[in-house]
């Protein structure tokens, strides 16, 4: 057996999220059926992150283990060949079998588009998020440098389990704009189920004057998603690149990283 890890792209909009579900067609499941048919054996991945429905990837992920004489430079294409036109694998190399593309992963960064004028567009309605209204660019960046660092994102999570834990370090949350957009690019060494989505919901409440800077501190420290403002859209969201080294742990670590 060979092992490799692939950088993929893809289009989410029509996929039920990145992970395989029975009856529902997802990236996990696309990916191994054309693994299968270029290998001529079933093939099981592993995604660096678990992206929910609508949301997009243009630098996930995967490692999988395949008996193939393909050679590696023309892996990519030839799963290439078998994919439909919303996924794309743009690279793939061999790598130690240890290698896993989940918990072998440091660090994950997200991109977050929000199309902010008066009027939405026809193109970008599948990439981006529509907000007509006024956003207040250097107070979101305000409010987003109050949650960096590791703190416990209970309140910002969609899936809140007990025997979960739920500290993150948030490395960076830098937002900026360019023309009609604005640019929420986020980085965490892993994130919660519906993290980055809440916490562009919440930022965007600051941003359109309906939520005071004061109120992030007591939001995390609540634990209470019902504190926190809503989620985003999907469409607005992509998985822009996953980094590998030294993986943060806490003390009696049992999360299971999931967007």
């Amino acid at each position: 057996m060979r092992h490799f890890k692939a950088i993929v792209e893809y289009d989410g909009t029509d996929f039920c999220g990145f992970q395989w579900q029975p009856g529902h067609r997802t990236v996990q499941s696309v990916l191994e059926k054309a693994l299968e048919e270029r290998t001529e054996s079933p093939v099981s991945i592993q995604g660096a992150g678990r992206t929910d429905s609508g949301v997009h990837g243009l630098g996930q992920v995967i490692s999988f283990s395949a008996d193939t004489r393909i050679p590696d430079q023309n892996m990519a294409l030839a799963i290439n060949s078998a994919l439909p036109r919303d996924v794309v694998v743009r690279t793939v190399e061999e790598v130690s079998p240890t290698f896993h593309a989940r918990f072998s992963a440091s660090s994950r960064a997200y991109i977050y588009t929000i199309l902010n004028r008066r009027t939405p567009s026809a193109l970008w309605d599948r990439y981006s998020c529509f907000c007509p209204l006024a956003l207040d660019v250097p107070a979101m960046q305000e409010a987003a440098n109050l949650l960096l660092g590791e703190q416990d994102f209970a309140a910002f999570t969609n899936e809140l389990n007990r025997d979960k834990v739920t500290m993150r370090d948030l490395m960076s949350c830098r937002i900026r704009r360019r023309h009609d957009f604005i640019l929420v690019r986020v980085e965490a060494n892993a994130f919660l189920r519906g993290m980055v989505r809440n916490i562009v919901g919440t930022l965007m409440e600051v941003g359109l004057g309906k939520r005071e800077l004061a109120s992030l501190p007591e939001v995390i420290a609540s634990r209470d998603r019902k504190l926190a403002g809503p989620t985003a859209p999907p469409q607005g969201l992509c998985l822009l690149n996953v980094c590998y080294g030294e993986r943060k742990q806490y003390a009696s670590q049992k999360e299971r990283d999931t967007e």
